[in-house]
């Protein structure tokens, strides 16, 4: 059986390990990176296979996972130089559009690009896909079952995935949390209650809201009673700008999306 291989032993490659091992995954998986000490921490933490020659891990590959940084993919695909078989080639790069990496790589291999969570490592994450043109069914099939059993997957048009990359992020609720939970120091809770007052009232209300079938509005309009404390707070973010600073935000990730995109 050849192996699920990842070049590329940072961070989302831990991250979609540590939830491939809760998922049982029984297809081996080997990790190329050019840091030891990397692939010694996957190794002793996920008993994963190691191998830092980067075309003997290419070999191996059924399916070959790109995991660096975007800024680091020309340099890679170059030194792969090209692949002689048929091979799943999957990449995590933001912002690298299908046509650079076929450019990029001689090979009759088949794209797809991915963005998955880091939530993945707990089984509840999201990963957008986006196939190349004629993906074969079964081969699609394939990576849609891979990336399933880190959480839930979604196709999505190439056009769109630079604003699902910016906006899926988990970093936006840690931020969130952070943001909510410093303010609720600064008015005379401890540590420890803010943070928990801050989490009920991001995490425990949005899965309230992804569990249930009531509408979103409908939901505001209980949590927050018109003329009420909630309803004050709200009207006072929202003043002081708080969607434009999300949208500014949001521009910001397609901007450097595009730039990760030329420099490709």
């Amino acid at each position: 059986m050849r192996a699920t291989v990842f070049l590329g032993g940072g961070r989302i490659t831990g991250a979609l390990v540590a939830g491939l091992r809760l998922a049982k995954y029984d297809r081996p998986i080997v990790v190329h990176d050019r840091n030891p000490g990397k692939l010694r921490q996957l190794n002793k933490q996920y008993g994963v296979a190691v191998e830092p020659d980067l075309h003997r891990a290419v070999e191996q590959a059924g399916l070959l996972i790109i995991a660096v940084r975007p800024d680091s993919v020309r340099d890679l695909l170059r030194e792969i130089g090209g692949i002689n078989r048929p091979l799943t080639l999957v990449s995590l790069a933001a912002g690298i559009p299908l046509s650079k990496l076929r450019a990029r790589l001689r090979s009759p291999a088949r794209w797809v690009r991915a963005m998955p969570s880091p939530v993945s490592r707990s089984g509840r994450g999201l990963t957008a896909l986006t196939f190349d043109r004629a993906f074969p069914r079964n081969a699609k099939a394939e990576v849609r079952s891979f990336f399933d059993k880190v959480g839930t997957v979604l196709e999505i048009p190439e056009s769109q995935f630079d604003a699902f990359t910016v906006t899926y992020s988990s970093s936006h609720g840690y931020h969130a949390l952070e943001a909510l939970a410093a303010s609720a120091q600064r008015l005379g809770l401890n540590r420890k209650t803010a943070l928990t007052a801050a989490a009920h009232a991001l995490a425990d209300g949005i899965l309230s809201c992804r569990e249930g079938r009531i509408p979103l509005a409908r939901l505001l309009e209980e949590a927050a009673t018109p003329g009420g404390i909630a309803a004050g707070v709200m009207y006072a973010m929202d003043s002081s700008g708080y969607e434009r600073s999300i949208q500014q935000g949001l521009r910001a990730g397609m901007a450097r999306a595009r730039k990760n995109a030329r420099r490709a």
